[in-house]
Parts: structure tokens; sequence; C-alpha cells
């Protein structure tokens, strides 16, 4: 009697049903209701931080030009100092770091 090795074993088969069964009778929600809880968390995000804190401050940065000792390395775009330059090909610099 030949056997066929593709075909699903009945208790394999028994199992996959019954667990789409209990994946279908679970109380998933819905497309609508996820995203309903969505936009109302959205609007509750809006000017909080995640311990609930009010955030109304502006960040001031300072922003230094690139000195003349100076390079930005072509591979991580890190700008270094030439101490740390390994090697310059085609007008671009390459830093130790991306090179080694």
């Amino acid at each position: 009697m030949a056997t066929d090795y593709d075909e699903v074993r009945s208790d394999v088969k028994e199992s996959q049903d019954r667990s789409l069964e209990a994946l279908q009778a679970a109380n998933a929600p819905d497309a609508r209701r996820v995203v309903t809880e969505l936009d109302e968390s959205d609007v509750l995000d809006e000017g909080h931080t995640p311990g609930g804190e009010i955030v109304s401050e502006e960040l001031t940065v300072q922003v230094v030009p690139q000195g003349e000792d100076e390079f930005t390395c072509y591979s991580c775009f890190l700008v270094r100092h030439r101490s740390q330059k390994a090697r310059e090909s085609n007008g671009h610099a390459y830093c130790v770091e991306c090179e080694g």
C-alpha cells in the first residue's frame, strides 16, 4: 500500500480546525474599533510627554560651523578631527572608524 506523505494527518487537521475556531470565537477587535482607539490616543498625545507632563518649551540649539581642522566623513557623515582621517579619495574623506 502506497503512503502519501504530503497528506495532512487527521490529528493535525483536527487541531488546526480547533485552533482556527478558537481564534474566530475570541473577542478580537475589528478594524474600526482599533482605528477609533488609535485616534483617541493621538488626541491625548498632543503636547504631552509619556509621563503626562505638558511640554511647551522651544529648544534652542547653537550651530557651530565646521572648523578648519575638521572634516566630514563621507561614510558615516560625522564631523571628525583631522587626526581621525584614514584616507581621502575622489575628494571624499573617510574616518579611521569607517575604514577600520
